[in-house]
């Protein structure tokens, strides 16, 4: 890292960028310490020099930090900004996010349109359908279309297992092993190989997470992942996935000598 005697034109302290930005300063330093971001430059008496490029960084992981992304996932989505293609990816990747974020209001905007023209035909009112329309605006309405492929007995579930911080932190982790799943997919690499059989063990680990280990919920979760007619990019996703692990859990259980899947249809 260049050192300076002085503050050099085109640099500024922790302080001035923080202030900038609208974060803390200690904001600022604990993205040094988990080498997020760090400064571009340091004075001869160890101050923290920025520049407007940092900045433009800085305004990277505050969007995808708004998007619910931890900080280890958005180490691995950052986009460097050594060129104008660079600075355009960026700037794309930021307008699809916006775009994401319009179509998930909409729907939410639709919920409660609907909700509004029940609770005035009704005397009664579902709260429970209410709360969740509240619930899922507050964790900024990302995973507000997963709610709508439960039935009721699902989401009750759902809510006695998990609140708003374990929620997300269990779906982030859901769809980076969704991610590593692809790109064994992408690589062709067979089911009965060590990796992709490490993948079907985390991936069933993570049903029996979520069930709590009731298996009269496989059956839900098993049509929950057939998309006969899939035209989201989540949706798209989840069905390449469902249709890649269903090999590789065929062979994971036989390796454990049963089928939980066959055994609920047994029973």
């Amino acid at each position: 890292m260049t050192k300076y005697g002085a503050i050099p034109p085109g640099y500024m302290t922790v302080g001035e960028a923080a202030k900038r930005m609208g974060v803390t300063v200690r904001t600022l330093q604990y993205y040094d310490k988990e080498k997020l971001l760090s400064p571009s430059a340091q004075s001869e008496g160890g101050r923290r020099l920025y520049t407007d490029k940092d900045l433009i960084k800085l305004h990277q992981i505050l969007s995808l930090k708004s998007l619910g992304f931890s900080l280890e996932d958005i180490k691995e989505r950052l986009i460097e900004l050594d060129t104008p293609q660079d600075v355009a990816n960026a700037l794309e990747d930021q307008a699809n996010s916006i775009r994401g974020k319009i179509e998930q209001l909409s729907e939410s905007l639709k919920a409660i349109e609907q909700l509004r023209e029940e609770v005035l035909q009704m005397k009664s009112v579902d709260f429970k359908k209410y709360a969740d329309i509240i619930v899922n605006l507050q964790m900024n309405n990302e995973f507000y279309f997963l709610i709508k492929k439960f039935d009721d007995d699902m989401l009750d579930h759902i809510r006695s297992r998990f609140d708003k911080e374990s929620g997300l932190e269990f779906i982030h982790r859901f769809d980076r092993l969704n991610e590593e799943i692809l790109i064994a997919k992408e690589a062709q690499i067979p089911p009965e190989n060590e990796q992709c059989q490490k993948l079907a063990g985390e991936y069933w680990n993570l049903i029996m997470e979520f069930t709590g280990g009731d298996m009269s919920l496989l059956p839900k979760l098993k049509d929950f992942g057939n998309f006969e007619n899939a035209n989201g990019e989540w949706e798209e996703k989840q069905k390449m996935i469902s249709t890649y692990m269903e090999s590789a859990l065929e062979i994971y259980f036989s390796k454990m000598g049963k089928n939980p899947f066959e055994e609920e249809n047994h029973e």
